[in-house]
């Protein structure tokens, strides 16, 4: 067997070849240039999707807890014998006490309401990656008894502090008798910026646990423990499971039911994404089903004179089905070429837009992230490619079939 095959040598003759026919060759160009849109616009999106889906795990998973354990009744107390008992129990990582209450930060007349959690800093180091978000390497300085607290960078801009500064914290009263009063206010040194670039900057703050439990007057009692799971999928089971260890009556949350939805959402979009592209490449091929039915058309002089001389049914199908696939081929290669460039600089392309219009496209205090990321996987390009062969060839099958059924004599004989 010959390589390049002989239907491959006139397939590549015929579609370079010059047409008697100018709108075959308008409908071939549109045809490819269809396929290459849907090819780079699907390789686009499905490395959105995927750059999502990276920043989910290393920006959320990453930094809040997996699991939390709290008691019906708050303060846990009795939480440093529940502890380890968490901590053996099948498939957790670690397990650290947190105190957590909403709080007012104030600057000068700029107010920001926040989330305050008391966290251990060397406890928080084992259950999250947390620590490596805070600029200038502050975490290593962050200690209790310093009056230090970490805030998100969204919080630093509401409130125009900087690394350094003094800021108020009014939280409510724990005294019973005194709920009406006003509010606590206590004096706390900004000793860390957090930056994520999404929704958590704009609304959490970070003191140490000793802290936290001294502001409240709760001894040493806290608001639950946080779990970090070795499965995140597996979240849902494993805090329950570290519930029942407790022997007490607390309540149970995991990741699934306050973040799920955005991986819910992520896989929910690649999956539709997957569907345009079969319909987008779909409607391109049909493109070639035209173009081949219009070139058997043009080429009905040439198909006659090779069956005269002896080209089998077999050969003259081959001809047009490597004529459709070399059409589906470069429309898939130059969008694949465009895709991949255009998903390695993605990000700096959405920046030079915002920059442009002045206006963010992904708002830090909506989304979880405040940027579009993007993240190449070979194994996405090798299946949109494929799928756009497999139509292309689909599409090729049955002008080919009708180019190998053209009667040679009624063709030359000008009938």
């Amino acid at each position: 067997m010959r390589f390049p095959p002989l239907s491959l040598l006139i397939g590549l003759r015929f579609s370079r070849g010059r047409r008697r026919g100018g709108m075959v060759s308008l409908i071939s160009v549109i045809s490819t240039l269809g396929i290459a849109l849907g090819v780079a616009v699907l390789i686009l999106g499905l490395s959105a999707m995927n750059g999502f889906e990276r920043e989910l795990n290393n920006r959320i998973l990453a930094v809040v807890p997996h699991g939390e354990i709290a008691p019906v009744n708050q303060p846990f107390d009795g939480w440093q014998d529940i502890l380890p008992k968490i901590e053996q129990v099948p498939g957790v990582a670690a397990a650290a006490p947190y105190i957590n209450f909403t709080g007012l930060l104030e600057n000068g007349a700029k107010l920001q309401a926040v989330q305050v959690k008391g966290v251990d800093p060397q406890q928080e180091k084992r259950l999250s990656a947390l620590p490596n978000y805070v600029l200038n390497d502050a975490w290593q300085r962050f200690r209790a008894g310093e009056q230090q607290v970490i805030i998100g960078q969204g919080v630093a801009k509401a409130l125009n502090v900087v690394e350094g500064d003094w800021v108020t914290v009014m939280i409510p009263n724990s005294d019973p008798e005194m709920k009406l009063m006003q509010p606590k206010r206590i004096r706390l040194h900004v000793s860390g910026i957090l930056q994520l670039s999404g929704q958590l900057d704009h609304g959490l703050a970070l003191i140490p646990l000793l802290d936290a439990q001294q502001y409240l007057d709760m001894g040493q009692s806290v608001t639950g423990i946080a779990i970090k799971a070795n499965d995140v999928f597996s979240a849902n089971k494993l805090v329950r499971d570290a519930g029942e260890v407790t022997k007490a009556y607390v309540t149970i949350r995991s990741w699934i039911g306050t973040y799920g939805y955005m991986y819910r959402d992520i896989q929910m979009v690649r999956t539709i994404m997957y569907l345009a592209m079969i319909l987008v490449i779909g409607v391109a091929c049909f493109n070639i089903v035209s173009t081949l039915v219009m070139a058997v058309k043009d080429k009905s002089s040439d198909i006659a004179v090779l069956r005269t001389l002896g080209a089998p049914d077999g050969l003259i199908r081959a001809i047009f089905i490597w004529y459709g696939l070399l059409a589906g081929l470069l429309g898939s290669v130059i969008g694949a070429v465009i895709g991949v460039i255009a998903t390695l600089q993605l990000t700096p392309i959405i920046h030079g837009i915002e920059s442009l219009i002045g206006h963010k496209l992904l708002s830090g205090d909506i989304y979880f992230i405040d940027f579009l990321p993007s993240e190449l996987h070979v194994t996405d390009v090798l299946i949109v490619l494929g799928t756009s062969l497999v139509l292309s060839l689909i599409a090729s099958w049955y002008p080919a079939r009708r180019a190998s059924r053209i009667d040679p004599a009624r063709v030359l004989s000008g009938q």
